[in-house]
C-alpha cells in the first residue's frame, strides 16, 4: 500500500510534466486556436444543419439542405483562406493594415446607398446579386484591430499628448459610426470592445482608456434612450420572461422560447435533431438562437462544450499575447480576442436572458457567410502570429516534411506490393 502511494504521485508528477512539455512547445498554441476553431467550426455546421432544415423546406426552398449547404460553402471558402492567411509573415500584416482599413470602410459604406439590403431593421448587407450579400462590418473588424495594432506600435513611444492618437480614433469612430448608421448597434458594441480592446494592451494610458470607454458608455445610453424599440427590449428583460398574454408575440417572444428551448434540453438534451422551437417557434434559430438549440437537442453537456471551446480559444489568444515581444502582434490579438470572446459572452448572454435581445451571431458556429468568413480569416491571422513563435514554423515545417514522408514511403510500398 505505501509502495502504491509513492508510486500515484510519481505517475500524478509526470503527468504533470508531460503537459508542461507539451503546452511550452513552440507550435502549441497553434493547435491550440486551429482545433477550437475547427471544431467550433465543425460543430456549427452539424448544428446549422439540424436548427435550419424545417424552415429551410418549408420556407419555400423546398430542399432542407439549402441553408446547410449555404454554410458549407462559406466554410470550405473561409478554411481555405484561413490556412493561406496563416503564411502570412508578420510584416506583412503590418503593410496591409492601412489599406485593408481603407477598403473595409470603402465596403461599409455600401450598405447605406442604393445597393443596401436591410434586415430585420439593421441596414447592414449589400447584394453582390445570385442571392448572395455581404456584410462588411465583419471585415471592418479585422481591418480596425490590424491598424489600431500598427499604430500603436508605431507611436507607443510618442503617446505624451492626447492628439497623437487622433488618427486612430477617427478611424475606430468612422468604422463604429458606419455600423450604427445603418442601425445596426450590435455589431457596432463588438467594434466598440474590438477597439478599447486593443487599445488597451496597445499601450493607451489609463487615463484616456477611461475617458473614452465614458464616451462610448454616454453614446451608447443615448443611442438606446432614443429609440422605441430597444427600450422594450430592455424593459422585455426586466420585466421577466414570463408568459405575457397581452402580447404573446411582442417583446418576450424570441427571449421566452429561447429559455423554453434550454430548459426541455436538460442534462443530455432531446437529441441531435429532435429540437420542437426550430419549427418556427424560436426566431432565428439557425442563427443568433443557435446556442438555444444546442441546449435543447444536446443539453446542459452540449452547451458546456461550446463555452469550454471558446475558453480555449481565448487561453490561446492570450498565449500569442504573452509569448510575443512584438507590441503589433500583442495588440492586434487583443482585438481579436476581444471580438471573439466578447461577441460569444454577448451571445450567449442574450440567449440565457442576461441581455436583452442583442442581434450579433455565436462566432464560428451561427449561420451567417460573412461572419463564418470574417472568424476563420481572424483565425488565420493568430495562425500566422502563433508561427512567428520562435521554432514554431520551423517545427510544422518539420512535421509537414515528415508527414509527407511517411506517406509517400506508405504509397512506394503499396505500389511494389502491388
Amino acid at each position: 500500500m505505501a509502495s502504491q502511494a509513492v508510486e500515484n504521485p510519481s505517475r500524478a508528477r509526470r503527468w504533470v510534466e508531460q503537459w508542461k512539455e507539451l503546452l511550452d512547445a513552440p507550435v502549441a498554441t497553434y493547435h491550440i486556436v486551429l482545433w477550437c476553431v475547427v471544431l467550433l467550426t465543425s460543430f456549427g455546421l452539424i448544428m446549422v444543419l439540424s436548427a435550419s432544415s424545417i424552415t429551410s423546406y418549408a420556407g419555400g426552398e423546398g430542399n432542407p439542405f439549402s441553408v446547410f449547404l449555404r454554410q458549407a460553402m462559406f466554410a470550405v471558402v473561409g478554411m481555405g483562406l484561413m490556412f493561406v492567411v496563416a503564411r502570412f509573415k508578420v510584416k506583412t500584416w503590418k503593410k496591409l493594415a492601412p489599406v485593408l482599413l481603407i477598403g473595409g470602410l470603402l465596403l461599409q459604406v455600401l450598405p447605406l446607398t442604393p445597393l443596401g439590403v436591410e434586415v430585420n431593421g439593421n441596414r447592414s448587407w449589400f447584394s453582390v446579386g445570385g442571392g448572395f450579400r455581404i456584410q462588411p462590418a465583419e471585415f471592418v473588424k479585422i481591418a480596425l484591430s490590424l491598424y489600431i495594432g500598427r499604430f500603436m506600435a508605431v507611436k507607443i513611444r510618442e503617446l505624451s499628448s492626447f492628439t497623437v492618437v487622433i488618427p486612430v480614433l477617427a478611424a475606430a469612430g468612422l468604422s463604429i459610426g458606419l455600423v450604427i448608421a445603418g442601425h445596426d448597434l450590435g455589431t457596432g458594441l463588438v467594434l466598440i470592445a474590438v477597439a478599447l480592446g486593443a487599445l488597451f494592451v496597445g499601450g493607451l494610458p489609463w487615463k484616456w482608456l477611461m475617458t473614452l470607454m465614458a464616451v462610448a458608455i454616454a453614446g451608447v445610453a443615448v443611442l438606446v434612450l432614443t429609440n422605441a424599440n430597444r427600450i422594450a427590449r430592455i424593459q422585455a428583460m426586466f420585466t421577466g420572461h414570463s408568459s405575457d398574454v397581452s402580447d404573446p408575440l411582442g417583446q418576450h417572444w424570441q427571449s421566452n422560447h429561447g429559455l423554453y428551448a434550454l430548459a426541455s434540453g436538460g442534462w443530455l438534451g432531446v437529441g441531435l435533431g429532435g429540437s420542437r422551437e426550430k419549427w418556427a417557434w424560436l426566431p432565428e434559430a439557425h442563427n443568433d438562437f443557435i446556442f438555444a438549440i444546442i441546449g435543447e437537442e444536446l443539453g446542459l453537456v452540449g452547451t458546456l462544450a461550446v463555452v469550454l471551446l471558446f475558453a480555449l480559444l481565448s487561453y490561446g489568444i492570450v498565449r500569442i499575447i504573452m509569448r510575443s515581444q512584438d507590441r503589433f502582434v500583442q495588440t492586434v490579438s487583443a482585438g481579436l480576442l476581444a471580438w471573439l470572446a466578447g461577441q460569444a459572452f454577448i451571445n450567449i448572454s442574450v440567449v440565457t436572458g442576461l441581455l436583452p435581445v442583442i442581434g450579433v451571431p455565436l462566432p464560428f458556429v451561427s449561420y451567417g457567410g460573412s461572419s463564418l468568413a470574417a472568424t476563420l480569416i481572424a483565425a488565420g491571422v493568430l495562425l500566422s502570429f502563433a508561427r512567428s513563435e520562435p521554432g514554431a514554423s520551423e517545427a510544422l515545417a518539420s512535421r509537414g516534411f515528415h508527414l509527407r514522408s511517411t506517406l509517400l514511403g506508405r504509397m512506394s510500398r503499396k505500389s511494389k506490393n502491388g
